[in-house]
């Protein structure tokens, strides 16, 4: 049997209560406005009925836990208009009380400008650029998915207890950026039927009416993407408004019944209904009401026009003691499908159990490839540390934008994440499966990520090539700022791409994303390197992290008596060849060039100067080491150093210091072979040597 509805499908359960909610969600939301001098009212004003339809008619949830396994997840993609959350939050009782909300906008507050995970309880995801949320929306569902199939596949699709909805509130702007388009098409073709979309069709932006940059017909190009569409028209064709709630569930509950694909619905909406002068322009969208405005509101829904938060402490109280009592009836039902899930599938709940501690296996560690000396590009050793580690991590999935055979980013033999109908002959699977096509969609694939690791339980990873990490820089930077552990596989990394050309060898981007906070951005330099890293990243889940990979073969380093163990990348930075006396001069290099900074320095050692290379493969883990480590690998009495990396020299000079010099590219690159590049921009022997003794 699948999870408890209490709600009739029918006949939508609403009283007078339920309306005096609503009034004063609408209430509080331009109160808090008005308080604050600053924020986004117009919406949160006229969507408090949508909201209220969701969050106390509709979803799954426990106000007193708000990270139960089994809710609905809610998504607020249009986040600037956070209150149409935090007065939901606020009336279930779960977690949000008045002052909360008065205090809106205000340091250390429980109600930032817009929503934020981690800050506040029933937060899914931190949201604010308009469409990211949406993108991430899908990476949510599809995670319920595979979720199902890792944990209880035997039970039908949407009848598990792991099975759950997924709910967005998207407005126009959404629906204008560019990665809600190429995510809804992922969504399409994925068939996500546990998505459901509300779309706030009020026509209003910024810069008032939409129609001067957004005319298509929306639900027409929804359709074309493969999704159910309805429309729930508010605003009827005479002019007049009504807020009809009956329509909006029965249109909730029909996209619910539709399981094979997601599913929008388009509300056409007034901003800021019915606050007189206001409603209905650009002027309410972004800013708060005014005293006038203001008062016409109150007058308008029958509230005092000079009191500020007047609450309907009744009506809020009722709608707590009945959010609790769905709540209980939910778990109630959930409890016990689970318990007789745990019972039947101890292996399973062994799993979960794992999982929910965010633990590793024991022993896991072993199935890191160990590569004999000899030559193989990162990228194809990053492939076969991600085949090796299949077994031992079934929580870990992921693939590529379109580039699976270049990034290596499919396991060995493990079936695509497909529906049934989308399987093809060079990529079987199954609605379960483990490799996920992401479709030429880098920034949407970047949200979907962020998406699949804040559902829960799994781990995520997602490849192109390095210079189009610029594509999806605003999801990496979400995911740093949400300290998710999502993994971004950036292969291609430098002008040894070759005769691609400058369209397509990264110049800037390990400086550019090494200046985002939290974000790990780690350059392994040969094989063995990359699994020690591949490891370290698995172990780490405060953060995001990207790996960046070779495109060509590079020296795979024979470790022993003359190389450090590649155990050091763990640290960031480490020694890998000692000199042979008291260091002279430190060679710094990540990645391609640390095998060129020990063909340097074995010929410096040979002109007696005694030369100590460092593999600097994460500046980020390095940073956070103790000073006597660090003082260790770079002592501050060997001044002459010398950086190496096939990429601007923007943030070497912290190592390198005022004595010292940077090997780099300041250019773009160039159409040539890739050893052509590096011999035209410096990166041989004869220029590491020269630039050496200019230090010394």
């Amino acid at each position: 049997m699948g999870p408890v509805r209490l709600e009739a499908d029918v006949t939508l359960n609403w009283d007078h209560i339920d309306d005096r909610a609503v009034k004063t969600a609408k209430l509080l939301a331009a109160d808090a406005v008005e308080q604050a001098g600053s924020g986004h009212p117009g919406a949160a004003i006229s969507l408090a009925p949508a909201a209220y339809v969701l969050y106390h008619k509709q979803m799954r949830f426990d106000p007193s836990d708000p990270r139960w396994l089994g809710r609905d997840r809610f998504i607020l993609s249009a986040g600037h208009s956070s209150l149409t959350q935090y007065v939901q939050l606020y009336l279930a009782g779960a977690g949000l009380e008045l002052d909360d909300i008065k205090a809106l906008r205000t340091a250390g507050s429980l109600t930032p400008a817009h929503p934020e995970f981690g800050h506040t309880k029933g937060v899914e995801i931190t949201t604010g650029p308009l469409g990211s949320g949406l993108a991430s929306a899908v990476g949510f569902a599809m995670n319920s998915r595979r979720v199902h199939g890792l944990l209880d596949p035997a039970t039908p699709l949407g009848e598990s207890v792991f099975d759950h909805d997924v709910y967005v509130i998207a407005g126009d702007g959404c629906l204008q950026e560019g990665v809600s388009a190429e995510a809804s098409s992922l969504a399409g073709t994925q068939k996500l039927g546990n998505l459901t979309v509300l779309w706030d069709d009020n026509h209003i932006s910024i810069e008032d009416n939409t129609s001067i940059a957004f005319s298509e017909d929306v639900l027409a190009r929804y359709e074309a993407y493969g999704w159910h569409v309805q429309r729930v028209e508010w605003l009827s064709a005479d002019g007049s408004y009504s807020e009809d709630v009956e329509a909006l569930s029965a249109a909730i509950d029909a996209a619910r019944a539709v399981t094979d694909k997601p599913s929008i619905i388009a509300v056409r909406t007034i901003i800021g209904w019915p606050t007189p002068g206001k409603q209905n322009t650009g002027g309410i969208h972004g800013a708060k009401l005014g005293a006038e405005a203001l008062s016409g509101l109150k007058e308008a829904l029958g509230a005092d026009p000079d009191a500020m938060f007047a609450v309907d402490d009744e009506a809020v109280a009722a709608v707590r003691v009945r959010a609790a009592e769905r709540a209980a009836a939910f778990r109630r039902d959930w409890d016990e499908r689970f318990e007789a899930w745990r019972a039947a599938n101890p292996d399973g709940a062994a799993l979960l159990d794992r999982l929910q501690a965010g633990k590793l296996p024991e022993g896991w560690e072993a199935a890191l490839p160990v590569f004999e000396e000899g030559k193989m590009s990162t990228r194809k050793a990053s492939g076969e540390v991600l085949s090796a580690l299949a077994s031992q991590l079934p929580e870990l999935w992921g693939g590529s934008a379109d580039l699976a055979g270049s990034n290596n980013t499919t396991m060995k033999d493990e079936p695509s994440f497909l529906p049934d109908a989308r399987q093809a002959e060079d990529w079987p699977g199954n609605p379960y499966g483990r490799t996920i096509h992401f479709g030429i969609r880098e920034h949407a694939m970047g949200g979907i990520i962020n998406g699949i690791v804040l559902s829960g339980l799994t781990r995520a990873y997602g490849g192109t090539f390095m210079v189009f990490a610029d594509y999806m820089r605003p999801a990496v930077r979400l995911a740093a700022l949400m300290k998710l552990p999502s993994i971004f596989v950036w292969s291609h990394d430098s002008i040894g791409v070759g005769e691609d050309g400058p369209t397509h060898q990264p110049v800037e981007h390990l400086a550019s994303l090494r200046a985002i906070p939290n974000l790990d951005v780690v350059r392994p330099a040969d094989a063995n390197e990359t699994s020690v890293a591949w490891g370290e990243i698995l172990r780490r889940t405060d953060r995001p992290a990207g790996i960046i990979l070779s495109r060509q073969d590079l020296r795979i380093v024979a470790r022993g008596d003359e190389y450090s163990s590649a155990e050091g990348v763990a640290r960031g930075g480490y020694v890998l060849k000692e000199a042979s006396d008291k260091p002279r001069l430190i060679l710094i290099a990540s990645g391609s060039e640390v095998a060129l900074a020990l063909e340097a320095a074995a010929k410096l050692e040979e002109d007696n100067v005694p030369t100590r290379v460092v593999s600097m493969p994460c500046t980020e883990w390095f940073d956070e080491q103790d000073p006597e480590y660090r003082e260790s690998v770079l002592p501050k009495d060997v001044k002459a150093r010398v950086s190496i990396e096939a990429g601007i020299a923007m943030g070497w000079g912290r190592y390198v210091g005022d004595a010292g010099a940077s090997i780099s590219i300041e250019c773009f690159g160039a159409s040539a072979a890739g050893s052509k590049c590096f011999e035209e921009y410096g990166f041989t022997v004869d220029n590491v040597i020269k630039t050496a003794r200019s230090v010394l």
